[in-house]
C-alpha cells in the first residue's frame, strides 16, 4: 500500500498526496540547488554560464529566470523520482545509485534532446557543454537520492499510511 499524507480530515477522502512525492519534491530541490550552483559557474570555453542557457528555454538570457526554470524542472524531477522510485530509495546506497542513474536519464532526455531541440541546436551531440552537463545532472541525482533516503530514514516510515 502506498504511503500517503492527507491534508485534513475534511479532505481526507479527496486529497491524498503520496508522501514519497513530497519527500521527492524536497530531494529534487536540494539536488536542483547543487546542480544550479554547478551550472552557474562560467564555462571557460564559452564564458557563458549554463544557467543562462536554461533561461533560453523561455526566450530569456537572465540568470534569475534560468534559476526559476531550473528549480521548477528540479521540483518536477524530484516529485517524479519519489513517486516512481521512492519505495526502492529508502536506504542510502540504493538511493544514491538510483539517483545517479536518474540524473543520467534526465541528462539524456533534457540536456541532449529536449533543450537543444527547443533551441534549434543539434540533438544528442557530445561536446564540452554536454559533458559538463552530465556532471551537473549526476550532482543532481546524487544529492536528490541521498536527500530522499535521509528524509525517509528520518521519518521512519516505509510503507504505512501517515494521516494528518
Amino acid at each position: 500500500m502506498a504511503t500517503t499524507v492527507q491534508a485534513s480530515p475534511k479532505t481526507a477522502k479527496t486529497a491524498a498526496i503520496p508522501v514519497h512525492a513530497v519527500w521527492g519534491a524536497a530531494a529534487g530541490l536540494v539536488g536542483g540547488i547543487g546542480m544550479g550552483i554547478w551550472m552557474s559557474v562560467s564555462w571557460p570555453m564559452t564564458d557563458t554560464a549554463m544557467i543562462t542557457m536554461v533561461a533560453g528555454l523561455l526566450g530569456s538570457t537572465d540568470a534569475f529566470a534560468g534559476w526559476l526554470i531550473h528549480l521548477a524542472i528540479a521540483l518536477f524531477a524530484g516529485i517524479t523520482f519519489g513517486a516512481l522510485l521512492g519505495l526502492f530509495a529508502q536506504r542510502i546506497a540504493p538511493a544514491v545509485v538510483l539517483g545517479l542513474a536518474y540524473g543520467a536519464v534526465w541528462w539524456t532526455v533534457g540536456a541532449l534532446w529536449i533543450m537543444p531541440a527547443n533551441m534549434g541546436m543539434p540533438v544528442f551531440e557530445w561536446n564540452d557543454v554536454t559533458s559538463s552537463s552530465l556532471g551537473a545532472h549526476l550532482v543532481f541525482g546524487l544529492l536528490a537520492g541521498a536527500t530522499f533516503a535521509c528524509i525517509a530514514q528520518a521519518m521512519g516510515k516505509r510503507t504505512d499510511q501517515v494521516r494528518g
